[in-house]
């Protein structure tokens, strides 16, 4: 799904070379879950951004979903991102003057699809995030793991190859942080390969992968078992139950 070898960004200013990325290798497989951790300043946004062709990499190589992204121009990028990624942010980014199903359909707006399929992507989106019968509130209406549903509904509405979530549980308190995780958690096991930045070892511990970028490489990495230890929860809760 998705393949960088030796990769490196490059900011230059007449002063000074900053090398946010140095040789960075990483390799994500369809329908993996992976958490990416990490000091401030380590990378991880440039990667995210680059991951997500918002930027371009100064050298090394960069293969998404079978493409050689290296050579594309302005116009390639913009159609591959809008045809197979889905972003989701801190800041959820929603219109406040939209409602919800119009800040979900704004997206498919541009990709110029048809009034009928967007109405069906926009409604079977919010159903999936729990959402379905508030289509016509508007997000100050809502609480933030509400209105972070939402945009994961708008990023689900394009149908994306890969989800790309930046902080999506940072300005959540923890039981609407769970509840959001839960429901990635469920995109993933449905097939989308998601790639999540976080602060949070709790939540990356729940992905399938830990990928820690220091200095702007990988330096380590854990593999976990989210699905054993969910399971593992649940006998804790019945036998407290009992």
């Amino acid at each position: 799904m998705l393949k960088m070898n030796k990769v490196s960004k490059v900011f230059k200013t007449e002063l000074v070379e900053t090398h946010a990325l140095r040789d960075f290798n990483l390799t994500v497989n369809e329908g993996e879950f992976v958490a990416v951790t990490g000091p401030s300043g380590s990378g991880k946004t440039t990667f995210l951004n680059i991951a997500g062709l918002l930027e371009p990499f100064s050298q090394g190589e960069f293969e998404l979903d079978g493409i050689d992204v290296a050579n594309l121009n302005d116009n390639q990028r913009t159609q591959i991102r809008n045809e197979k990624i889905g972003f989701i942010f801190q800041g959820f980014n929603l219109i406040p003057d939209l409602n919800l199903a119009e800040n979900v359909e704004v997206p498919l707006r541009y990709r110029g699809m048809g009034r009928k399929e967007r109405q069906q992507r926009v409604n079977a989106a919010l159903e999936q995030v729990g959402l379905g019968s508030r289509h016509k509130h508007l997000p100050s209406q809502l609480s933030g793991g509400q209105q972070q549903r939402v945009a994961i509904a708008r990023a689900l509405a394009g149908e994306p190859r890969f989800l790309l979530a930046d902080e999506p549980t940072g300005n959540l308190d923890s039981l609407m942080a769970r509840q959001v995780m839960e429901l990635l958690e469920d995109i993933n096991r449905k097939g989308t390969t998601i790639i999540m930045v976080t602060h949070d070892p709790e939540l990356a511990r729940r992905a399938q992968r830990n990928i820690q970028i220091v200095d702007g490489q990988v330096c380590d990495f854990t593999m976990y078992q989210p699905q054993q230890e969910s399971n593992k929860d649940v006998q804790l809760e019945e036998a407290l139950s009992e």
